[in-house]
């Protein structure tokens, strides 16, 4: 018995510094933080690139295929046949719940309603360096230097989640009388299988 709980220890301590380690290195989008409460801060996020991909289809069938697309050109489909390192965060549009859409920018809802699915590019690249897809499901677009709302949570998430916290955020900005401009976006930071508690997840939006 000893021995089983000092394995299962050993393992957690694994998993643990590993998920630790998995994100530690790995490229972000360079930002400041202008202000911070208690539920969420104000970014000022440089510009960036990023590759984007729109999908169809449910929350996690979107995501996957979504995934999938962008991987394949992170991977080698490319005019270089280059392999892009990963950076994060993944990020994906948010489809507004019909209790919040109506003090929104209207965004499309339903199972079927498309979503966009992102990859931050490293920051060596510029649009005329970056290698281009080979597919058309894939478009590079770069994102000018941008005022964000940030709130962040931990732990996994999901849709129910998401809408949550996009809600939250949304009803905070509407007391503090901060205007935002453009749609919800969901970012997640971690790899997969990474220690839950550990989870860095987080959704933003646009302000001005």
């Amino acid at each position: 018995m000893k021995t089983i709980i000092i394995i299962i220890v050993v393992a957690l301590l694994i998993w643990t510094i590993g998920s630790w380690i998995s994100v530690r290195s790995i490229e972000e989008p360079k930002y400041t933080v202008i202000s911070k409460n208690t539920l969420y801060e104000i970014r000022l996020y440089e510009p960036y690139i990023i590759a984007e991909t729109t999908v169809k289809g449910s929350y996690n069938t979107a995501l996957s295929d979504g995934f999938r697309n962008i991987a394949d050109y992170i991977f080698g489909n490319n005019t270089t046949a280059e392999k892009i390192a990963m950076t994060t965060p993944v990020q994906d549009t948010v489809n507004v719940s019909e209790k919040i859409a109506m003090t929104v920018p209207v965004i499309e809802q339903g199972s079927d309603a498309e979503r966009k699915i992102s990859f931050v590019m490293p920051s060596k690249y510029t649009l005329e360096t970056i290698p281009k897809p080979n597919t058309n499901l894939v478009t590079l677009k770069e994102i000018p230097e941008t005022k964000m709302a940030v709130l962040r949570y931990g732990w996994y998430t999901n849709e129910g989640r998401v809408q949550k916290k996009t809600e939250l955020l949304l009803t905070q900005l509407q007391v503090d009388d901060v205007k935002i401009v453009s749609e919800f976006s969901s970012a997640r930071y971690n790899p997969p299988f990474s220690m839950p508690f550990l989870l860095r997840n987080e959704v933003m939006v646009e302000v001005e």
